[in-house]
């Protein structure tokens, strides 16, 4: 009974100290009283709560390190599943985290209702919670929500050269809110997703060919037909240049293009047009001539540069000769 009395005065000093509101001072009082009239149920009811509560510590535990496992067995499954379908790493790695994430949070959430308190709360603290940091984070949302949109349309992918936002180079990786691409005087650029997936994006890489395209500016006076000719003839003795009766089957092998890339990226051609050379218009002080022919991405710009060499060269030598700015005086 001194026990108790002490308790009871104890409780009345926390009561006057610490405990702020009248319903928490109202049930310590009902406890007291509960336990100055019968000690014995008191204690006895103590520790059956505290059984129960020991429980449900053991019940939550037992569910959580269950669940730790299921989630790293889920990563496992999607991991494996990634590698025999051959994705993208970038996407791989963002489903993997965000399954993992999202499966950490329903385990707490559900752990913590087996020890009996409320989740209700805690989802609407978290929906607030999310709500304001979404508002002071509105840039990166955006740009997460561009990272999804890449993610999901796939425009380009690492290893590609692309021109975005004023900048062009090759892409060395894709996350969730930037991408990162090399320039070809070796700077890194970090684009923002959003403003990517929003802008205009040309990928020099989505297709294994290419076209390749001069415009040569010769003077008035040439043979047409045999000018045409000369550049055919210097086309045709490029080996990178691709043929009419180029084999499709053996050149999509070559740059190890599989069947299901063919059927779901729309990588075929059916045939590669023969190189094209044709008068294209007749200026004021020379005449232009379009030349056309398919090459390997790859050797785009190789063969872009060498063939304006050779045309340079070769095309003097006979006797079609480059129109230049001049002016004829007449004697009066």
């Amino acid at each position: 009974m001194i026990l108790l009395q002490d308790l009871a005065v104890l409780t009345e000093e926390v009561q006057q100290t610490i405990l702020p509101t009248d319903s928490v001072r109202q049930g310590a009082k009902q406890m007291i009283e509960y336990a100055k009239a019968d000690p014995e149920g008191f204690w006895q009811e103590v520790g059956q709560q505290m059984l129960q509560f020991g429980l449900k510590v053991l019940a939550a535990l037992a569910i959580f390190i269950v669940g730790i496992w299921i989630i790293r067995w889920v990563k496992n499954i999607l991991k494996r599943m990634f590698e025999r379908r051959k994705t993208e790493k970038t996407i791989a790695s963002f489903v993997t985290s965000f399954a993992s994430i999202s499966l950490t949070v329903l385990l707490i959430v559900i752990s913590v209702s087996t020890l009996g308190v409320n989740t209700t709360s805690l989802a609407a603290l978290l929906a607030a919670g999310g709500m304001a940091i979404g508002m002071a984070l509105s840039g990166t949302v955006q740009n997460f929500a561009g990272g999804l949109m890449l993610l999901a349309f796939k425009p380009f992918k690492a290893g590609d050269f692309i021109e975005a936002q004023g900048y062009s180079g090759k892409v060395t990786e894709v996350n969730i809110t930037a991408t990162k691409i090399l320039t070809t005087d070796n700077r890194v650029v970090i684009l923002p997703n959003g403003a990517l997936s929003n802008g205009t994006i040309n990928n020099f890489s989505g297709r294994p060919l290419r076209r390749v395209e001069w415009i040569i500016n010769l003077s008035y006076g040439i043979d047409a037909a045999k000018c045409k000719e000369a550049i055919l003839a210097i086309l045709n003795s490029e080996k990178r240049v691709l043929q009419a009766d180029t084999d499709m089957k053996k050149l999509y092998k070559e740059l190890n293009i599989s069947n299901y890339q063919l059927s779901t990226v729309n990588y075929r051609m059916d045939a590669i047009p023969a190189p094209f050379v044709a008068l294209k218009s007749m200026n004021e002080s020379d005449i232009s001539f379009v030349v056309r022919a398919w090459v390997r991405g790859d050797d785009y710009w190789d063969v872009f540069f060498a063939m304006q060499e050779r045309f340079y060269t070769e095309l003097p030598q006979q006797g079609f000769c480059f129109a230049y700015p001049h002016v004829v005086v007449k004697k009066v």
